[in-house]
């Protein structure tokens, strides 16, 4: 099951009442706030699907997945569902929903496509990727598809990751930016960024006081497994 070009157009208003304040700061473009690049110096890009579900944030959970640690390139990472575009794909929703099925069987008839954010070029590469913002109505059991590429697919309650205590910032050198720690793993990079973009403008942020932490360190005491 494929089904490529099929449940790709955007339908916001049929997004429920809690998430609506982050549908309206995707479409205005408020959302990435920063994040977003307007020139890229690569042309290979790449969608993620952002895939929320629940009848409210004491419920609500996000579709993750942990990237196998022999992997070449983001190892060990725990990242969205994503990939690059292939020639096939008919737009970022279209790729995003395929990737996703590829990596845990997601079944896209599932999901509302909410909302194509701007694209976020990633720091390693300058490779564009186009965040699509999703509601599964009909969530499911989901597992590994492509160990090679995934080793763990999870749904991280919302609760845990706004939970102050989760929180922290990573630091390498001169870079630094947000972390969670979740389930024994440390989310940081792209992945942290857009989670924590998420919660600040959805309004569910609570007042923490950022613990900074070295990040070769968070993620020996990880079961992340980087290279």
């Amino acid at each position: 099951m494929n089904f490529n070009g099929i449940n790709t157009a955007l339908r916001p208003n049929d997004s429920p009442e809690w998430l609506r304040p982050l549908v309206a700061s995707a479409k205005n473009g408020s959302l990435l706030g920063g994040l977003g690049l307007e020139d890229f110096p690569s042309t290979k890009r790449a969608a993620v699907l952002i895939l929320l579900e629940g009848a409210g944030l004491d419920d609500a959970a996000v579709l993750l997945t942990h990237r196998t640690p022999t992997m070449r390139s983001h190892s060990g990472q725990v990242a969205f569902p994503g990939g690059r575009m292939d020639p096939e794909d008919r737009g970022p929703v279209d790729c995003a929903l395929r990737e996703a099925w590829e990596e845990t069987g997601l079944d896209r008839r599932t999901v509302i496509p909410l909302a194509e954010l701007d694209p976020v070029g990633i720091r390693a590469t300058g490779n564009p990727v186009i965040p699509i913002l999703g509601y599964w109505q009909e969530p499911r059991d989901l597992d590994v598809v492509s160990p090679l590429e995934n080793d763990d697919i999870f749904r991280a309650p919302l609760t845990d990751l706004v939970n102050p205590d989760n929180r922290f910032i990573v630091r390498k050198g001169s870079w630094s930016g947000p972390a969670f720690w979740h389930r024994g793993y440390v989310i940081w990079g792209f992945t942290g960024g857009l989670l924590t973009a998420m919660i600040r403008h959805a309004g569910w942020e609570e007042p923490w006081s950022p613990l900074e932490v070295d990040l070769e360190t968070a993620l020996r005491g990880s079961r992340n497994g980087e290279m």
